[in-house]
């Protein structure tokens, strides 16, 4: 089987700007920085869109911090390391002066673009992966585009004229760190772009897709030609939960797209947030993830499989009505980094055997050792090559 752009995946793309700073940097910045995390958590915004913005920074920066407590459970409080918040434009400045440090590290980051990174480097074909998303015409979309490239990745952005790439800035000072999120362009995607007969290409060359439930909030209308033509082509189309308010906020067109879905992924806090919405009166994540894969399909060719993570909990597989339990690699607690990107990481270890056709066991395998690795590495990062055989 020929792998070159095998497998499309398309989201929210965001440039992990991460460079070791001196506590005077951080005092520059931590009234301000003290100052917007009582604000926006004082004042939330109402407008659902927006909201949802605000929700999936709060969750996927929040996420990444091991020790940190609930971003809500600090109301008041002066933003301290191992802390996240989203910026407003009073902190923007902040990311150039991360970028002019000697020791400034890049990473592209967001949640289907680690999982994209992360299959690519399993693979180790190059262009075997593509990906899709919306960056701003400025140096950190050039600097994601190189650093996306290097690692094998074919990427296609949108270039948006308006609003910055999206990035998030990694202070590290003693070994922890603070994380400052600002979006941007990644909500600005437009279906357009993916209709451009060259980016059109990419999803007739692919055999498999993958989307992060976070794009739901940008472009369902790009999702859903996606999912159209995966059900007409008898391609594999996948998606991810993601996130609770995902499935409490964009219930109606996340229920548009989960027809078209051969496979599910999540956590077991998504499954179950999925289940209260649905009215399943069920905690159980073995019963929600059968349910889940017994949901309705457009398309016959390919039985619906959920799979669902649950930290260092076996790895929760439903298919045919039956429910298979994985273990999980367990790492000594001194060893663990950060659990930044685990999830993400976890799922693009599985599509590294599933464009192989490889057998579900041997997919959950790549997806734990990939979840494994990128936990003792500093956000979603990994060596050159990967040991995984």
């Amino acid at each position: 089987m020929g792998y070159e752009g095998i497998l499309l995946g398309m989201g929210n793309p965001l440039l992990d700007i991460s460079a070791v700073v001196d506590d005077d940097f951080l005092t520059k910045y931590v009234r301000s920085l003290s100052l917007s995390l009582s604000l926006s958590l004082r004042h939330p915004p109402t407008h659902t869109h927006t909201r949802a913005r605000v929700f999936e920074c709060f969750f996927r920066v929040a996420m990444s911090c091991i020790f940190t407590k609930f971003l809500l459970g600090n109301l008041g409080y002066d933003i301290k390391l191992n802390n996240a918040i989203l910026a407003e434009d009073k902190h923007l400045p902040m990311y150039d002066e991360l970028a002019s440090k000697n020791n400034v590290e890049y990473i592209a980051g967001g949640a289907t673009q680690n999982s994209i990174r992360v299959a690519q480097w399993i693979l180790q074909v190059p262009g075997a992966t593509s990906y899709i998303g919306c960056i701003g015409k400025d140096k950190f979309g050039e600097e994601m585009t190189k650093n996306s490239r290097l690692a094998g990745v074919n990427v296609q952005y949108y270039e948006d004229e308006t609003a910055p790439t999206g990035t998030c800035a990694v202070c590290v000072v003693g070994g922890e760190r603070s994380l400052i999120a600002n979006l941007s362009a990644a909500n600005c995607y437009k279906s357009e772009h993916l209709k451009r007969p060259e980016n059109w290409a990419l999803v007739e060359k692919a055999k498999y897709f993958y989307i992060a439930g976070f794009f739901l909030t940008v472009s369902p209308e790009s999702i859903q030609l996606i999912a159209e033509h995966a059900a007409a082509k008898n391609k594999v189309f996948m998606m991810n939960l993601s996130a609770p308010f995902i499935c409490e906020f964009f219930k109606d067109v996340q229920e548009k797209a989960l027809p078209y879905m051969d496979y599910v992924f999540g956590n077991e806090t998504e499954a179950r947030t999925f289940s209260k919405v649905h009215g399943w009166e069920t905690d159980n994540v073995e019963e929600i993830a059968i349910k889940i894969s017994q949901w309705p399909k457009a398309s016959g060719t390919h039985k619906r499989i959920t799979v669902i993570t649950q930290g260092a909990d076996p790895v929760v597989v439903a298919e045919d009505g039956k429910v298979k339990l994985f273990p999980v690699i367990l790492l000594p607690k001194e060893k663990l980094v950060d659990t930044n990107g685990a999830g993400d990481a976890f799922v693009g270890g599985f599509l590294s055997q599933l464009v192989q056709e490889k057998p579900i066991g041997e997919c959950v395998r790549a997806g734990c050792y990939a979840a494994n690795v990128i936990i003792q590495r500093s956000g979603c990062t990994y060596p050159e090559k990967p040991d995984f055989s």
